[in-house]
């Protein structure tokens, strides 16, 4: 994985005051920690920051004061509504040293006719060196048939990669596609659970002697 420069500064205000002021001027407060070294509290440059992170587990080359801090994000911190970033947690890594981190997953390919391909997970746990960790991994579905699915083991990771977490876990299933009798069926079943009563239509007089 490439590595991006950023250029910090320390920080010294704090607060949700401190913050705004520091967000109005195009940086973002972040605070840098990890391998028992005390927080640093700095700020980064708001525009390349937000670029930066838009790369999942991208490997940031913080440089503070002339000494450099690899890290990787670990807390992203955004306004629920506007989405901006407000606050960025960077744990410092080594080279040479493996990281757990949070994958994307990508599914490829065409299942079988008449199937529907449901992605039980977004993301696979995995060990990767902090200077390799995989962008994505993808899952290919060339071909499945109905009642096919793939589990967390049956995944291609990169060299030098492995996999954390229950193997067993579903990342896919292949589902054959609904007819309409079976999604009628599925529907009165919901119904029936949440206790929906449909009224039977009963003709009335009216109705009878104008059909006749």
């Amino acid at each position: 994985m490439a590595e991006t420069k950023l250029t910090a500064e320390t920080r010294t205000s704090f607060g949700k005051g401190a913050a705004r002021t520091i967000r109005r001027a195009n940086k973002i407060p972040a605070v840098v920690y990890g391998h028992g070294e005390a927080p640093v509290h700095v700020t980064l440059p708001g525009h390349d920051t937000m670029i930066a992170l838009r790369n999942s587990n991208v490997l940031l080359d913080i440089d503070l004061d002339g000494t450099s801090h690899l890290t990787l994000p670990k807390d992203v911190q955004r306004d629920p509504i506007k989405g901006f970033i407000e606050h960025v947690d960077l744990l410092v890594v080594r080279r040479g040293e493996k990281v757990t981190v949070d994958v994307p997953l990508h599914i490829e390919g065409e299942a079988g006719p008449e199937t529907v391909v449901q992605q039980e997970l977004t993301v696979v746990s995995v060990e990767a060196l902090a200077t390799a960790i995989p962008t994505s991994v993808t899952v290919s579905v060339e071909g499945l048939t109905a009642g096919s699915h793939v589990a967390a083991s049956q995944i291609t990771l990169p060299e030098g990669t492995t996999l954390i977490g229950d193997p067993e876990q579903l990342v896919v299933v292949i589902t054959a596609v609904a007819t309409a009798a079976q999604a009628e069926a599925e529907l009165e079943a919901a119904e029936a659970e949440a206790g929906i009563v449909k009224e039977e239509h009963t003709e009335t007089a009216d109705e009878a002697s104008s059909e006749a």
